[in-house]
């Protein structure tokens, strides 16, 4: 079975890395293996990205104590945490058979694993039906030790249709951030990472940023190709506030790489949301410099 659609083929053939896809897709199975299914219950965190009850998507922040997330079997994974009510996810993760994507990210290790399926609600948070199951490289994770953590106490939410002059500095300065897009097979959540300014606020609802070479398998741009729904999510590792954005995405093909824009619909700014406080960051040495203009 081909685990790539249409849209992630198109742009394999586009750029010329099929071949490249085909052997990395091999990696991509049902199963949760074993190796997979610890490093799941070692995690304090576990990005997922969905559609709301309008379509809009988003990806959200839920931390827990090492085994909030593991596996119960080869099929499943239970995650025993909720979202704030808060949140713009809650109501989907309540309902049954919401399709999600989710990312699994170890900056200690800079190791990461992604799950896709179908979650339904638990009396104690969700479980996800897994249908992809893989890991990614370590490329373009920042690594950082987990210095604490501290009772959970989240600020006053602030909603935004527009990035403020604070939040755009906020993004400006980031080194990481996640990304929620979604096509007819189901959700993904995703990654990106490069030094502090690889993501460029042209405006108050417009980013962009360079799309870096990575394994050939496209699965965020193939999304995007077919359904430009995007959800991005900012953390500030010292703090823990979150900032969540959703809109839509689009990919710019150029002579000297990749660019994809960004356009604003709603940004979610959460003060402490999450209680994990991580050190400063070791920045991976796959990070391109920065280019003059996007």
């Amino acid at each position: 079975m081909d685990p790539y659609h249409e849209g992630s083929r198109a742009v394999q053939t586009r750029i010329g890395v099929r071949e490249a896809a085909d052997h990395v897709g091999r990696s991509i199975g049902q199963d949760i293996r074993d190796v997979a299914a610890v490093f799941l219950g070692l995690q304090p965190m576990l990005v997922i990205g969905a559609a709301d009850e309008g379509g809009r998507m988003w990806s959200s922040l839920l931390t827990g104590e090492p085994g909030f997330v593991r596996a119960t079997g080869r099929r499943w994974m239970s995650v025993a945490a909720g979202l704030p009510d808060s949140d713009p996810l809650v109501a989907a993760l309540a309902a049954e058979g919401t399709a999600v994507g989710t990312i699994a990210l170890d900056p200690r290790t800079r190791r990461r694993m992604r799950l896709n399926g179908t979650a339904g609600p638990t009396a104690r948070g969700f479980v996800v039906e897994a249908e992809q199951v893989f890991s990614n490289c370590p490329k373009y994770l920042q690594k950082r030790e987990l210095r604490a953590s501290v009772p959970a106490r989240h600020g006053a939410v602030r909603r935004e249709p527009e990035l403020t002059p604070d939040q755009a500095r906020f993004v400006h300065a980031a080194d990481t951030f996640f990304i929620a897009t979604a096509s007819a097979d189901g959700a993904d959540a995703g990654h990106r990472g490069g030094n502090p300014g690889f993501v460029r606020v042209e405006s108050p609802n417009e980013l962009s940023w360079q799309d870096y070479a990575g394994n050939s398998m496209f699965l965020t741009l193939g999304n995007l190709e077919n359904d430009p729904r995007a959800g991005l999510l900012f953390l500030d590792w010292s703090t823990g506030t979150t900032l969540q954005l959703t809109g839509t995405a689009k990919t710019e093909f150029g002579v000297h790489g990749r660019t994809n824009r960004f356009t604003v619909a709603e940004v979610v700014q959460t003060p402490h949301a999450s209680p994990l406080r991580w050190s400063a960051p070791e920045y991976s040495p796959a990070n391109p410099p920065l280019r003059e203009s996007a």
